[in-house]
C-alpha cells in the first residue's frame, strides 16, 4: 500500500505534530525566566537579547542547507537528529553554570530546531495528497501555537513550583525520548507495515549553486521570505524574550499574570491557523487572505507605539489576540511555496522562506534589548515605546511580501475549469 493511501499516515502526522509542539515550546520558554537569569548571572538586557537571538541565528543560518539536504536525502533522518539535538541542548541549558554554557545550549537547541519545520513540510508532502496539504499545514500551525501555549501559564507554574532548572531538564529528557519515537514511527514501523513504491526522481538534479542562484532571483521566493519575516519574527522574537518582562516592568504584573496575556495571543494563533487555511481554500487564493492578516499584524504593533508603549490593560487582550491571530496564518507561506515550486524544490525554498522568519526573530530581541539599555535611565515605558517601532517596521516588510505573491497557477486552474464548463 502506498503512503498517501495508508491510514498509517495519520499516526505519522500525529507523532510529528506532537514532537513539533514540544520543540516549539522550548523556543519561547526561556523568555519566562529572563528576570531570573539577569539576577542569577548578572546579565544585561543586551546579553539576554543575544541569548535569545543565538538560537534563532542557528535556526536561520541552517534553513537553506537543511532544505537542500532534505530534498536530496529525505526528511526522516534530519527530523530525528534535530529532535535529539534539541533535547540535549535543553538538558545542558538546565545544568548551565555560566553564560557560556547557556549560549552553547541555546545554540545547540537552535541547530536541532532548524531541522524541524522544513522536514515536517516535506513529510506532509510525502504522506498526504496535494488537496490535503493546505488544511494540514493549518493544523500544524495550530499545533505550534499549542507549543507556545505550553510555554506560558503551565510552564510558568512549573517554574514557580520547582525553580527554573528542573522543568527544562524534564523537557530535555522528553525530547530525547521523542527522537527515539520518531525513529520507530518514521523508519522502523513503515518498513514492516507498508509496501513502499519508489519515489526517486529520475530526472537529473540541478546543481546546487545553479538552483540557489535561480531561487535567489525568483520573486516568488522573496515574497515567501518577506511574508515570514513580517509574520513570524515579530511575534516569536517578542514573546520569546521581552513579552513577560514587558508585563512585569511596565504594568507591574506577576510572571504568571504576564504569561496570561501572552496566552491570549496564542489562543488567537490557534484560531488563526485553521481559519487562514479554510479561508484560503474557500477563496481559492493565498494572496488575498495573507495580505489581510499582514495588515492586521501591522495595525496591532502600531497601536503599541501610538499608546506610548503602554496601552490600557483591557486593550492588551485585543492587541495580543490580533497579533496572535495574524501570526496563525504563517503556514500560508509554505502553501505559497508548494503552489509555486515543483516538489523537488519545496525543501530548499521552504528553508529560504523560513530563514526570513527567524532572521527577524534574531534581529528583534537584540535590537529591542539595545533600545531598552539605551533608555534605561528614562524608565521602562520609554524604552518599550521606542522598541515597539521595530516590529512595526518588520511587519510592513511582511505586508510587502504578501503583495508580491503571484498566483498564476490558481488563475490558470480557473481558466481550465471555465473551458471545461
Amino acid at each position: 500500500m502506498e503512503k498517501q493511501e495508508s491510514k498509517y499516515r495519520w499516526i505519522v502526522f500525529g507523532t510529528v505534530l506532537f514532537v513539533y509542539l514540544l520543540i516549539v515550546s522550548q523556543r519561547t520558554a526561556p523568555g519566562l525566566i529572563t528576570d531570573q537569569l539577569m539576577k542569577e548571572f548578572n546579565m544585561s538586557a543586551s546579553m539576554i537579547g543575544l541569548l535569545t537571538s543565538i538560537q534563532f541565528f542557528a535556526y536561520a543560518a541552517l534553513q537553506i542547507p537543511i532544505g537542500i539536504l532534505s530534498d536530496r536525502f529525505g526528511p526522516n533522518l534530519f527530523l530525528i537528529v534535530g529532535t535529539m539535538l534539541s533535547g540535549i541542548g535543553t538538558i545542558i541549558y538546565s545544568m548551565a553554570g555560566n553564560e557560556f554554557f547557556l549560549l552553547f545550549a541555546r545554540l545547540l537547541a537552535g541547530v536541532g530546531d532548524a531541522a524541524i519545520w522544513v522536514n515536517l513540510v516535506l513529510i506532509l508532502s510525502q504522506w498526504f495528497k496535494v488537496k490535503e496539504f493546505v488544511g494540514l499545514l493549518g493544523i500544524a500551525g495550530m499545533s505550534g501555537s499549542f507549543g507556545f501555549l505550553l510555554a506560558t501559564v503551565p510552564f510558568s507554574a512549573l517554574i514557580t513550583l520547582l525553580g527554573w532548572r528542573d522543568p527544562f531538564f524534564i523537557m530535555g529528557i522528553i525530547l530525547s525520548f521523542g527522537s527515539a519515537l520518531l525513529y520507530f514511527i518514521l523508519v522502523k514501523k513503515p518498513k514492516q507495515k507498508l509496501v513502499m513504491t519508489s519515489t526517486k526522481n529520475e530526472q537529473k538534479r540541478e546543481k546546487t549553486t545553479t538552483l540557489l542562484r535561480r531561487i535567489f532571483y525568483d520573486r516568488r521566493a522573496w515574497a515567501a521570505f518577506l511574508c515570514h519575516f513580517g509574520v513570524v519574527g515579530t511575534y516569536v522574537g517578542f514573546i520569546g524574550s521581552w513579552a513577560v518582562p514587558y508585563g512585569m516592568h511596565v504594568y507591574g504584573m506577576t510572571r504568571s499574570s504576564a504569561s496570561q496575556f501572552i496566552m491570549v495571543g496564542l489562543i488567537g494563533a490557534m484560531i488563526g491557523s485553521p481559519f487562514s487555511s479554510w479561508l484560503s481554500n474557500r477563496l481559492g487564493s493565498i494572496r488575498r487572505p495573507y495580505v489581510f492578516f499582514h495588515l492586521l499584524i501591522c495595525a496591532g504593533w502600531t497601536a503599541f507605539v501610538i499608546f506610548d508603549g503602554k496601552p490600557p490593560v483591557f486593550m492588551l487582550f485585543v492587541l495580543f489576540l490580533m497579533i496572535g491571530f495574524g501570526n496563525g496564518a504563517n503556514p500560508l507561506t509554505f502553501a505559497t511555496v508548494r503552489q509555486a515550486f515543483p516538489i523537488q524544490e519545496v525543501g530548499v525554498v521552504s528553508g529560504f522562506a523560513n530563514t526570513g522568519g527567524f532572521l527577524s526573530a534574531i534581529l528583534l530581541p537584540a535590537i529591542f534589548g539595545k533600545i531598552l539599555d539605551h533608555f534605561q535611565a528614562s524608565g521602562s515605558q520609554v524604552g518599550y515605546h521606542y522598541g515597539f517601532i521595530i516590529p512595526v517596521v518588520f511587519s510592513i516588510c511582511g505586508l510587502v511580501g504578501g503583495l508580491l505573491i503571484k498566483e498564476h497557477r490558481v488563475e490558470e486552474k480557473k481558466v481550465v475549469e471555465k473551458v471545461a464548463l
